[in-house]
């Protein structure tokens, strides 16, 4: 289990795990949306969405 996303409400909205030196987010029923590798956030199809870590943009709430 990785870190638990939850809106104003308290829903869980995603997650983030981390695998292989990466930080994976996820939806809240599991959908891969993007990982960020320490330098690079990228979307799940794999393009560049930044530098930085952005992944908590790519949830839709």
């Amino acid at each position: 289990m990785g870190q638990i996303l939850r809106n104003a409400k308290g829903v869980k909205i995603g997650e983030i795990q981390e695998s292989s030196g990466k930080q994976i987010i996820r939806d809240a029923r599991g959908v891969k949306k993007g990982e960020f590798d320490g330098k690079i956030t990228r979307d799940s199809r794999g393009m560049k969405v930044g530098e930085g870590n952005l992944l908590s943009m790519l949830l839709d709430d």
